[in-house]
């Protein structure tokens, strides 16, 4: 097994960066919660414990045996996990006179300490807490302060084990990568192996050993996971793999066809199925987003087991699960809020009664990008904005049927289409137009007409949980408008949505 970092989550929004981080080092890693942790094997060269929305000081914090790994790994703690191995040892932690949170500049420096090396005075630093170190135990030496927190960082003597009051992690700590690899290569000595190349190799051979000649079926969307997913699996089992690509009739315009095509070129035994009306019958008459979202969900289970059970003796199940997906299932503190129903395999598994394939489960989302590029996937695939499960279902407010989906094709079409002549495509993280289930008064020529509205949507995020809205040029959005009013019959007002999540979200069901 690879070498890794073992990363314990207590809950903070950061964890999943401190991951990425690690990853960019090349140096494999896992996140498990504190409450679950693996047991010390010789491929964990270290342990970081992350930060968490909680205090130490609080009934039920969430804490762990520290002796599990202490004095046999190297350790860091990141703010939380920097003040409970404090709190744990003898040191005391007290509220923040002044809640510290922002940049701050680090005023003393131990440059002669590991994890110091390369670390400047007066470095800025990410604070983000509400308590503060106020004691520590005589065997911990201090390395770093800033003006307002005496303990930034300590080390304990004769121990490779180190805390921060601060996030290395995010972008505001200005030296925060150096510090990481100070500590996850050169303390821990981690090897820099985690790269695509030693990923698709690994993988394809887990693959074959795995799955032998076993026959395997999946669904394709035309998006970055499935894509990357079925080509490691095809580079294994060959024509054993068996894709399908629905058509629900709700994807883009000539969505179906170009797909088909792209597939086919890649070499993938795959079949495309039509099966619009099944799915416009399932919506008829709906107009709850939720409902429509389970309809949909059910629809594509009913023809993908329908399809599945024309090809003989298939054992497996392939899906695209990426690693933020298999996190966010084990959540860290309690159960995880209701998630949307669009995650249109879910219950796929549960009726066809078949073994799952998950080759991208440990990767995040730039990872299976640059394990795609390696495999030499069209870049246009793996440039592609996310597209929602539901598609243009979710798009179209209200009820749906075949000529409101034909409407709102035509204006995504034009839509993206300009953004892509103009160079704006690859600059925003996602786009989409929505069709309004309201209609407003207009003139075009001498006649007064009283017709739909669609909302361009256009947003910058990293993945999704947040999200802001993109500044496109007003000239790029008046022509876009021009068009839209001028080609799509039925369209007479286009309205730009400037709203970021959160509050609103990205889609509008």
């Amino acid at each position: 097994m690879a070498q890794q970092i073992l990363i314990l989550d207590f809950g903070s929004q950061y964890t999943q960066l401190i991951a990425r981080r690690v990853r960019e080092l090349n140096v494999y890693c896992e996140i498990h919660p504190f409450n679950k942790v693996p047991a010390l094997t010789p491929d964990i060269k270290g342990v970081i414990l992350s930060g968490s929305p909680c205090s130490v000081r609080q009934e039920n914090a969430p804490t762990v045996d520290l002796s599990l790994f202490r004095g046999k790994v190297p350790v860091l703690g990141v703010c939380y996990g920097a003040q409970l191995m404090a709190q744990q040892l003898g040191g005391s932690v007290t509220p923040s006179k002044i809640r510290e949170y922002g940049r701050a500049k680090l005023s003393t420096v131990d440059h002669h300490n590991d994890l110091l090396k390369e670390i400047s005075l007066d470095s800025q630093v990410w604070m983000s807490h509400g308590d503060t170190i106020e004691a520590v135990p005589d065997n911990f030496e201090l390395i770093a302060s800033t003006s307002s927190v005496r303990v930034a960082a300590f080390q304990i003597k004769n121990e490779k084990t180190f805390g921060i009051q601060f996030h290395p992690e995010v972008t505001h700590s200005t030296e925060g990568k150096n510090l990481l690899r100070n500590f996850v290569v050169h303390i821990c000595n981690s090897a820099q192996d985690w790269t695509p190349d030693q990923f698709i190799e690994t993988t394809i051979t887990d693959l074959k050993q795995k799955l032998g000649n076993d026959q395997v079926v999946m669904a394709l969307s035309g998006g970055v996971d499935s894509t990357v997913a079925a080509i490691l699996v095809h580079k294994a089992i060959g024509k054993n793999l068996h894709c399908i690509f629905v058509d629900n009739g709700l994807l883009r315009k000539d969505e179906f066809t170009q797909v088909l095509e792209s597939y086919k070129g890649m070499g993938l035994n795959i079949k495309g199925v039509d099966a619009k009306d099944k799915f416009y019958t399932a919506l008829n008459g709906l107009t709850e987003p939720e409902s429509k979202r389970k309809a949909i969900g059910k629809t594509f289970i009913d023809v993908f087991d329908e399809e599945s059970h024309q090809i003989k003796d298939v054992k497996w199940l392939g899906q695209g699960t990426i690693y933020p997906d298999v996190i966010e299932s084990a959540p860290v503190m309690g159960p995880s809020q209701t998630i949307k129903s669009h995650h249109n395999v879910g219950g796929l598994p549960e009726k066809m009664k078949l073994k799952i394939v998950e080759p991208l489960n440990t990767l995040f989302k730039d990872e299976v990008r640059l394990v795609g590029k390696t495999l030499g996937i069209d870049p246009t695939i793996l440039g592609r904005h996310p597209f929602p499960g539901p598609g243009l279902g979710i798009r179209i407010l209200g009820d749906i049927n075949a000529e409101k989906v034909s409407v709102l094709q035509e204006v995504d079409a034009i839509f993206i289409g300009g953004l892509r002549k103009h160079g704006l495509y690859d600059k925003v993280w996602q786009a989409g137009a929505m069709l309004l289930p309201i209609q407003s008064v207009g003139v075009m020529g001498d006649e007064r007409t009283y017709e739909r509205v669609v909302a361009l949507r256009a947003v910058s995020s990293i993945d999704g949980m947040t999200a802001d809205w993109v500044h496109l040029p007003y000239e790029f959005l008046a022509e876009i408008s021009n068009e839209i009013i001028n080609k799509v019959k039925g369209v007479n007002r286009v309205v730009y949505d400037i709203s970021s999540k959160p509050p609103a979200t990205i889609e509008w069901e």
